[in-house]
């Protein structure tokens, strides 16, 4: 019993150490980007007819660092000052599923080809969506209607901050109390949540265990799919649990199935697209999921065997127990001390609010 618990934590810290370093640059560019990038300026930039809104929604979502629940009130205020629906569809379909920090730690647990190309299904999955809505979904309640029924659905979970500060000095503690506190704290139980269970399944389960359960090509995305789909977990806490479904026979498309319809669905998303734009809007919505997280699977497992000889640094898989040095250590280190430090400011600021 002590050895199996000794290989859990040996699991779970080289999961930890491996991804350390890398989420925190995501977390400082992510406070960066949430202070230089404003929702009144992405408002600005969303308005309008045709497939630009879209266009530019579905780009600007990529980066941003936002769950499928702090994504809601951010696409909400975008949609009360003039985005489209198309654009705000778009919007809600793109940004969960990515962000600098996930982006990164991709990169280091899947590999350079995986970290490339999921930012660009998330680009195309809401350029899908938001084109189907344009074409299928046109507008049908007046502006007043629209912004009456949003303004009961905006809540306190926008990330950004309201008051934007003035100045280097203000600014610099915008992007670290962003970068370092706010969001470390939003994702911190669903990547606890994912360490844990990529290090129950790496001690526990034998490797290559899930191939006779999965195989391989369209019916391991499939049902990769599907498990995603009802299932929430965040566009950075969902690569741990990636990495261990490839490592445990899972194919790469059938990993990034996963990592597309977890992150971009929920109750809450869902539920707010159907009450806020329209049931057709939110059927839409989960059918271009299912679409994009099946078609992006495909054309990966496609692409994995072949990428390597076309860009040998594609070849690297990222996958796998490699070593762990000592910058690595220090980096999981100091990632645990980031996540305690900010839910203890949290909780403190929680409560001092109460």
């Amino acid at each position: 019993m002590l050895e199996v618990l000794i290989d859990i934590i040996r699991e779970t810290w080289w999961v930890t150490a491996r991804m350390g370093s890398w989420l925190l640059l995501g977390f400082l560019v992510a406070g960066i980007l949430s202070v230089f990038i404003s929702p009144v300026w992405l408002e600005r930039h969303l308005g309008g007819r045709g497939m630009g809104p879209v266009w530019r929604a579905s780009l600007f979502g990529v980066p941003l660092p936002l769950c499928s629940c702090g994504v809601i009130p951010v696409a909400a205020s975008l949609k009360q000052h003039g985005a489209s629906r198309s654009a705000t569809t778009a919007f809600l379909l793109s940004t969960p599923q990515t962000g600098v920090d996930s982006i990164l730690v991709t990169w280091t647990l899947l590999g350079p080809l995986f970290a490339v190309f999921r930012p660009i299904a998330a680009l195309l999955t809401g350029l899908l969506g938001g084109g189907l809505v344009q074409a299928f979904d046109p507008p049908r309640r007046s502006a007043e209607e629209i912004n009456a029924e949003l303004s009961t659905h905006t809540t306190a979970h926008v990330h950004s901050p309201q008051v934007r500060p003035q100045g280097p000095g203000p600014k610099l503690r915008a992007c670290l109390n962003y970068g370092f506190v706010t969001l470390p704290a939003d994702i911190g139980r669903a990547l606890l949540f994912g360490l844990i269970i990529a290090g129950l399944m790496g001690a526990l389960i034998p490797v290559d265990s899930l191939v006779r359960f999965l195989g391989s090509g369209a019916l391991s995305i499939a049902l990769m799919m599907i498990v995603g789909i009802p299932i929430y977990v965040c566009a950075t806490a969902s690569v741990p649990l990636a990495a261990s479904f490839i490592f445990l026979g899972a194919t790469p498309g059938a990993a990034l199935a996963f990592l597309i319809a977890g992150p971009a669905t929920n109750a809450a998303t869902v539920t707010t697209v159907a009450r806020v734009l329209g049931k057709r809007t939110a059927f839409i919505y989960l059918l271009t999921v299912a679409i994009s997280a099946f078609g992006g699977g495909l054309l990966l497992d496609w692409l994995m065997p072949r990428a390597g000889r076309w860009i040998p640094l594609f070849a690297d898989t990222g996958v796998g127990h490699g070593s762990v040095g000592w910058f690595d250590h220090l980096g999981g280190a100091l990632l645990i001390v980031v996540m305690t430090g900010s839910w203890w400011i949290s909780r403190r600021r929680s409560s001092c609010c109460g």
